[in-house]
């Protein structure tokens, strides 16, 4: 198969290119290591993304009368990669990109909409997902957080852990049980983060500061007005959510731009000659390229319309494999750019290491492939 990109698509990749020339200061590769969900990258991600609002590439994929340009799936792949090739300096807004705003359009209420759309379009708004607990990360039908309705108000207790953005975020798309049943009792709620009895503790991490956070919730009140979606929805509503989400982050191609990064750094100190070395840069290569195709089949399919299923955990999981195999490159051939020798590559490899956890486990995509991809039974026969 040739694929080529087509002119307009190479003009948006320019434009998208040179508005982050324009626009990201001259030491954001050391800026970039603050992490994604560090005070200091979120605040220039607050300017930032109101900047690219004004440009019009915020949310060109939308549809018209989402505010969008109406540009296809191409494109919003096009600005995903040049966004993490940059070090993604939306910070957390790319979750309202990829897949907020899409679900509150197709699940929310005229209220929900207008209240929190507006402020998604204009590059002001910071979101966090209240997903994974202590004893319900991928397996989301074990979650025991629980949203008891009372007088026309939700009453919420419970735990998150490992929640992104948490500790900077407006507010949280949070899953909650409403009943006993696994996944027929979720609920999602719309809870902002300053409502009383919400408790947020960060996580120190070797991923960036910032970046994860345990958040507690002590009979926190909100209207029944809060409820997304009908009770015990969240199930539908999240495998749609998950979908873009997971399309929307293409990891391999910050694996690729650090790989090559870092060949050109072994090159340079003469290093690059071993045959070794450069077998094992010729395979995380060909995974790079791997993630790239696989992805792109899966963006195809949704450029065609068609129904996007298992499909997308075989890219995810492609991906996840590029960037452990980058990661590992560079950990062997270049420990020194963990040390500071490469703000770029220390940035790849904060990113890189939690590849695998990130949006649905590595372990979790597995289970999907094996049994809605290949078929296979749960059971020996």
């Amino acid at each position: 198969m040739q694929f080529e990109w087509t002119a307009e698509q190479d003009e948006f990749r320019r434009k998208i290119r040179d508005f982050l020339h324009a626009n990201l200061p001259q030491d954001w590769e050391a800026f970039s290591e603050h992490g994604p969900a560090s005070p200091a990258l979120t605040a220039f991600a607050r300017e930032f993304c109101v900047k690219l609002a004004e440009a019009g590439i915020l949310f060109p994929h939308w549809p018209v009368e989402m505010g969008g340009e109406g540009l296809g799936p191409w494109e919003q792949q096009i600005l995903a990669e040049e966004m993490w090739i940059a070090g993604e300096p939306r910070g957390g807004q790319y979750m309202n990109v990829n897949w907020i705003g899409p679900t509150l359009q197709k699940y929310g209420t005229e209220d929900q909409k207008r209240r929190y759309l507006e402020p998604i379009t204009r590059g002001q708004s910071l979101w966090c997902q209240g997903f994974s607990e202590p004893d319900a990360g991928s397996d989301l039908a074990s979650l025991r957080t629980r949203a008891r309705l009372v007088d026309g108000n939700y009453v919420i207790d419970g735990q998150k852990i490992w929640t992104s953005y948490a500790g900077l975020a407006d507010t949280c798309f949070l899953l909650t049980r409403t009943s006993d049943d696994r996944k027929k009792g979720i609920t999602i709620i719309l809870v902002p983060m300053d409502t009383p009895g919400i408790t947020v503790r960060q996580i120190p991490s070797l991923i960036g500061e910032g970046d994860i956070h345990e958040v507690f919730f002590d009979e926190v009140t909100v209207p029944e007005s809060a409820r997304f979606g009908e009770e015990g929805q969240a199930w539908e509503i999240v495998a749609y959510s998950l979908r873009n989400e997971r399309l929307g982050i293409p990891r391999f191609t910050l694996a690729r731009a650090a790989l090559d990064r870092a060949v050109q750094m072994l090159g340079e100190q003469g290093r690059f000659s071993r045959e070794y070395v450069r077998i094992e840069a010729a395979r995380c290569a060909a995974l790079c390229e791997a993630a790239a195709t696989t992805n792109y089949a899966v963006v195809q399919r949704r450029a065609d319309g068609r129904t996007i299923g298992a499909e997308s955990s075989s890219a995810r999981y492609a991906t996840v494999m590029a960037e452990r195999v980058v990661c590992e490159f560079v950990v062997e051939f270049l420990p020194e750019v963990l040390a500071g020798a490469s703000p770029y590559l220390k940035m790849h490899h904060q990113r890189g290491i939690v590849a695998g956890i990130a949006a649905g486990s590595a372990e979790i995509q597995l289970n999907i492939i094996a049994s809605e991809v290949l078929e296979l039974p749960r059971e020996p026969r």
